[in-house]
């Protein structure tokens, strides 16, 4: 007996087992739908960022999608991710100055996009948004300010010229739907020349101060010689005076000179030979003229 199934084996399938394959492949088939429109049918919109939908048959949706998960329509929905935190970028730019200085200025930006107007940022700028716009925009505003200022109003009021900088770049930048959290001058260099005409000013100025002070100094020192000049006139005026109403005068400087010389005498470590009269030291003659000059009248 051949219980095989089929032509040769004279047998027949059971009609069990082929609604049991049946329903193995529809289950199957399911199954991979289901995996099918889990992988297209959603997507993740990541903290920092929103989403926008192109239609292929539509276009793009006017609404903007945020963080979480989203639902789409397989193949026909295709979700733009947008990264909405803001992003700096670091912009040079060489222009010049009112006294046509050439002026080399590094400016730091801190942009990101306007989230409720993504879609028209889309089919404007698309994803390099801040590579289509911004180095533009800033060349333009910054050629337009600085022209404004000479070179040293740029070193002396750079607040003033940061302020105005960014007011002007924070409105042309809406013009394109982008929002400038932030805007700062990072560096301000000038051409070769501009230096060295600078240094040149310094050291004229440091040599004007220099000259300055030296005539000042010359005109303090010439009151300071008059004024000892005068000083010392004054005093050989009294001495003379007192020398004149008073002889005894002399003499007693004659003896605070031998004072002072017998008290350095005292003090040195060498022996001194001299006489009396070297050393003012001759006091004895001293008396016999004051003697002399009292005796006299009589």
């Amino acid at each position: 007996m051949n219980a095989g199934f089929g032509p040769g084996g004279g047998g027949k399938i059971p009609p069990g087992l082929t609604n049991g394959v049946r329903a193995l492949a529809t289950g199957a088939a399911g199954i991979g739908i289901l995996v099918t429109l889990y992988n297209n049918g959603l997507y993740n919109v990541d903290g920092g960022h929103r989403a926008v939908i192109f239609n292929k048959i539509s276009g793009v949706r006017e609404q903007v999608y945020g963080e979480g998960t989203h639902l789409r329509i397989p193949y026909i929905d295709t979700p733009i991710i947008y990264d909405v935190r803001a992003k700096p970028r670091i912009i040079q730019s060489l222009t010049g100055s009112r006294d046509l200085q050439m002026v080399q200025i590094s400016l730091r930006v801190l942009s990101r996009p306007d989230s409720n107007q993504l879609p028209t940022i889309y089919r404007t700028l698309g994803m390099d948004w801040d590579e289509r716009v911004l180095p533009s925009i800033v060349q333009e505003v910054l050629k337009s300010v600085v022209a404004q200022f000479n070179a040293s109003q740029l070193i002396t009021q750079r607040e003033q010229v940061s302020r105005l900088i960014s007011r002007n770049l924070e409105d042309r930048a809406r013009d394109f739907n982008i929002i400038l959290d932030d805007v700062s001058i990072t560096h301000l260099a000038f051409g070769k020349e501009y230096t060295a005409a600078v240094e040149a000013k310094q050291v004229a100025q440091q040599e004007a101060e220099r000259g300055r002070f030296l005539v000042e100094k010359a005109i303090q020192d010439k009151k300071s010689t008059i004024i000892r000049a005068q000083g010392e006139a004054q005093s050989a005026q009294l001495i003379g005076d007192a020398m004149k109403t008073n002889p005894g005068f002399v003499q007693l400087r004659r003896i605070e000179a031998a004072r002072e010389i017998a008290r350095t005498m005292a003090k040195s470590n060498n022996r001194v030979f001299l006489n009396s009269g070297s050393l003012q030291l001759d006091l004895g003659e001293v008396v016999a003229e004051d003697m002399g000059s009292v005796i006299a009248p009589e």
